[in-house]
């Protein structure tokens, strides 16, 4: 709605000009918006969070074939990781989600005495929430339209108000599902017919590389959608005049 009004004021400099101050009404800028679309997945931080406890524990048990030992020591580096958060007053979601499955993880591989069973509470969960992907697309409802839609503000308009959106987050769900069962497919061989050593490094090489291919396949197939409805801004609005009319 905002492009067709820039371009009627526009002279040959303007596109740039009047456009950003539209956006930024509606929506925040493209770099903006690119940054809060990483930090829904957990952005840097996240990843260092989820990846980092894993290596912990693959090198300490590669070093010293303690289970006892690495996964006491994975859980504790994943602790500090939300400690600082805390001090930092940043959000836990991320590192407590992390604590939380590298705890059961831990507690798991020490009471079976296997190791592969440190990363399996994290296998299933990837294999979980690939079916998810697939499963909420196939059904019209895609997941990742629910995770991103209150980050760019659209909520769940895109649902009935913006079907090009659907049909795009529809499609960036089947990538997101299609990668995360693919590396299920990886590492389950290696758990069931591998050692520990194998399958924690294979898990770590696994970790960021995937994750990183399905967020940007993600925002290029978003780029080539339909604007987001700014829902936020329209409730604002009514109130607003609603405000004004009872005055």
């Amino acid at each position: 709605m905002n492009r067709p009004e820039s371009r009627t004021d526009a002279g040959p400099d303007t596109t740039a000009g009047p456009a950003e101050p539209e956006i930024a009404d509606q929506t925040p800028d493209e770099a903006a918006t690119r940054a809060a679309f990483f930090e829904a997945f957990g952005g840097v931080r996240g990843m260092v969070e989820t990846t980092v406890p894993g290596l912990v524990f693959v090198l300490s048990y590669t070093i010293n074939r303690s289970i006892n030992i690495s996964a006491i020591a994975a859980l504790s580096i994943s602790a500090l990781l939300a400690v600082s958060r805390l001090i930092q007053r940043d959000t836990l979601k991320h590192a407590l989600s992390g604590v939380f499955g590298v705890a059961f993880g831990a507690v798991f591989a020490m009471i079976s005495g296997d190791a592969r069973n440190f990363y399996l509470p994290g296998m299933l969960y990837t294999l979980g929430l690939g079916v998810a992907y697939v499963v909420t697309a196939l059904a019209g409802v895609p997941l990742l339209g629910l995770i991103l839609g209150p980050v760019f503000r659209e909520n769940l308009s895109w649902r009935t108000r913006n079907p090009g959106r659907k049909r795009a987050y529809v499609r960036a769900s089947y990538v997101w599902g299609g990668i995360l069962l693919a590396k299920s497919a990886i590492t389950f061989p290696i758990y069931f017919w591998g050692d520990a050593t194998q399958l924690g490094w294979l898990r770590v090489a696994l970790g960021i590389p995937p994750f990183l291919v399905a967020v940007y396949f993600t925002w290029i197939i978003l780029v080539k959608a339909p604007a987001p409805i700014d829902v936020i801004a329209e409730w604002e609005e009514r109130e607003r005049r609603e405000a004004a009319a009872s005055e």
